[in-house]
């Protein structure tokens, strides 16, 4: 492998891969209420680290005290996938013009309904979540071993570019929200590249390029374009390559991205 063509590239989970909170389906399986308010309410009281908040709900809040693996992966199975996941990562698995990519998913939700989620598109290997332990007994969750938020994802990006020999301009991290904020100012104080697939403001300011679309792949543009230098034209025959069709681009620091999938296009006409 050559290790000046090759990039390591991470994503969060949660609203960048997915359309819905893994929590919010959680919450709904458990009948419990006023999930999005209390997540609130624990980010404004700073009592827990920002996308560490179901994991202390889980532990804490007694309409969630009595999860088990089981409900995890349930909940893992009703998240909403964005569109064109497949084509992105298996384009990352094929490299472009000689270049390669090593992709993982580094999230704050629990592992279990990260990997129950993307079952068939991203092996359990490539994908690091909170960690939680079980009662032997009962299988309910007794313990949390390790949030993967804010300052948790910058170590699983240190630990990736140190077991990959990844140098840290070579990173590339995708996220959505304020959780992101230490893994995103980590690599780019490292000259690597970050890319905020929402509109929150603080993320905004910090990611090096904005994209804004339904599609998961939509990210590839910014990287092939200014991470790779490649020109459009080259963009839309890679993305092509994989089924997918560039359409609308508004080229800008926020890249508003249209790609659909060439089958569909096609059954169209």
């Amino acid at each position: 492998m050559n290790k000046s063509k090759h990039y390591l590239v991470a994503s969060d989970f949660d609203q960048t891969l997915s359309h819905n909170d893994s929590g919010s389906e959680l919450s709904e399986l458990l009948g419990a209420s006023n999930f999005e308010q209390k997540v609130a309410g624990l980010a404004r009281s700073h009592l827990v680290q920002q996308g560490g908040e179901l994991a202390y709900l889980i532990r804490h809040d007694p309409e969630f005290r009595g999860v088990r693996r089981e409900h995890l992966i349930e909940a893992g199975k009703r998240v909403r996938l964005k569109d064109g996941l497949r084509p992105f990562v298996d384009l990352l698995a094929r490299g472009v013009n000689g270049h390669t990519f090593s992709f993982y998913v580094v999230s704050a939700a629990p592992r279990e309904v990260v990997v129950s989620a993307l079952e068939g598109i991203v092996a359990p290997e490539f994908i690091f979540g909170t960690e939680l332990d079980y009662d032997p007994v009962t299988g309910e969750v007794r313990s949390i071993g390790r949030v993967r938020a804010g300052y948790g994802k910058v170590a699983v990006i240190d630990e990736l570019e140190s077991r990959l020999g990844i140098e840290p301009h070579h990173a590339i991290y995708v996220g959505d929200g304020s959780s992101d904020i230490h893994v995103m100012l980590h690599v780019n104080n490292g000259d690597g590249f970050t890319i905020a697939v929402s509109e929150n403001h603080q993320l905004a300011r910090i990611a090096k390029s904005t994209v804004l679309s339904d599609n998961a792949s939509s990210v590839l543009v910014p990287m092939l374009d200014q991470v790779l230098g490649m020109r459009p034209a080259e963009i839309r025959a890679q993305l092509e390559s994989t089924g997918l069709a560039l359409g609308e681009w508004q080229r800008a620091r926020t890249d508003r991205v249209q790609i659909r999938e060439l089958s569909l296009l096609a059954a169209a006409v």
